[in-house]
């Protein structure tokens, strides 16, 4: 797939084809700057968007284009994006959509720990989420970008493992 996408829909039209029944083996795209290097940051700058295409592709930021290549000039300038599309998303769930409702959790609260964060968007007592955190093996001092997408699948089987009557993720099937 090549496309030249506008940033109002970029995240939505890269998660559609991603989450596709029938995906592309790869994804070349001319996205903002700033958007691709969200899609391609690593533990320590991931946000939600980073761990949305990563879990189902490596992107690689192949190169920039200055606003000025175009007429007329934009305000800002692009990049080109490659995405590496995965036969499978690389954390083992059958429940995607509770591994998204952990990770929008702790994104929920810009620059939180995760005990904040994740009790803001579970909407649980910040008390009920440190010892899961501690249990799970995760530094309750940590914040969501810091974490990894193997610690964001492993926190989440924890959670489902864990069986609690005060935290709950959906599932989807």
């Amino acid at each position: 797939m090549v496309a030249n996408l506008p940033y109002y829909i970029t995240s939505a039209v890269i998660r559609h084809f991603l989450e596709a029944p029938v995906k592309p083996d790869t994804m070349v795209l001319m996205v903002q700057k700033e958007v691709a290097k969200q899609i391609t940051a690593q533990p320590g700058e991931m946000s939600l968007l980073s761990v949305s295409v990563q879990l189902y592709g490596k992107p690689t930021l192949v190169g920039t284009v200055g606003a000025g290549c175009f007429y007329p000039a934009p305000k800002v300038d692009s990049a080109i994006l490659k995405i590496a599309v995965y036969p499978k998303p690389i954390v083992a769930t059958e429940d995607i959509t509770g591994f998204f409702d952990i990770v929008r959790a702790g994104f929920s609260a810009n620059r939180k720990q995760l005990p904040n964060s994740l009790s803001n968007g579970l909407k649980v007592p910040k008390t009920d989420v440190l010892p899961l955190l501690e249990q799970a093996g995760i530094d309750p001092k940590r914040r969501a970008e810091t974490l990894t997408i193997d610690e964001w699948g492993g926190f989440t089987r924890f959670l489902k493992g864990k069986k609690t009557n005060n935290v709950n993720i959906r599932s989807s099937g």
